[in-house]
């Protein structure tokens, strides 16, 4: 029926988004979700081209980086893909995931994600541990970036528009900067205080 894979997906995807409503989130991972499975490169991958040619513009595509699990993602790789998939892609951060290998927990920073790359996102996903108690690190370091990135990108004459508490992270987040070791160090502090409150409930 279709001349391609990619069309054949495309096609499936925007009616399904449209039998939905076209609602606001609406998320289509790609065959080629990484630039390790493009051929050659994900600029000149025919899959990725008809991808973003025939996919409706409201649904956002899935993309992990120059891997599945990548260890950085760099403005230069987005720019790529944005170009090819006409839009900015929904990152499925692997940097934590341990599903593939459960002999293995990954405590460390969030790190190897260049400043600015928000801009160059559509959204951002963290897949965690499998072990929940596990990704306290994880989970607190992403937010500490996610705050760096807000300070660094957000227009100052629009201040009066962000919440509370997104201020707070703003003025928080020391001239947009981002520290893996300083994330680390803030995550451990409240990750001990965590646990302290934790042992001193009834039943633990």
């Amino acid at each position: 029926v279709f001349p391609s894979l990619a069309q054949a997906q495309a096609s499936v995807a925007n009616e399904v988004y449209q039998e939905l409503g076209q609602p606001p989130v609406f998320l289509f991972c790609p065959t080629e979700y990484c630039s390790s499975l493009c051929s050659p490169s994900p600029s000149q991958s025919c899959y990725l081209q008809t991808i973003g040619q025939e996919l409706l513009p409201g649904i956002g595509v899935i993309w992990t980086g120059p891997k599945v699990v990548s260890q950085e993602l760099s403005a230069v790789l987005l720019e790529e893909v944005e170009a090819v998939l006409r839009r900015r892609p929904v990152i499925w951060d692997n940097l934590y995931a341990n599903d593939y290998d459960c002999r293995r927990v990954f405590l460390g920073p969030y790190m190897g994600r260049a400043p600015g790359l928000m801009s160059r996102l559509h959204g951002l996903l963290l897949n965690p541990n499998c072990e929940l108690q596990a990704n306290f690190i994880p989970i607190h370091t992403l937010g500490t970036w996610f705050q760096s990135e807000l300070g660094s990108c957000a227009p100052p004459d629009h201040a009066g528009t962000w919440s509370p508490g997104a201020l707070a992270a703003l003025q928080g987040a020391q001239d947009g900067s981002y520290s893996p070791q300083e994330a680390l160090e803030l995550a451990l502090r409240d990750w001990v205080a965590e646990i302290n409150q934790q042992a001193l409930e009834p039943g633990r």
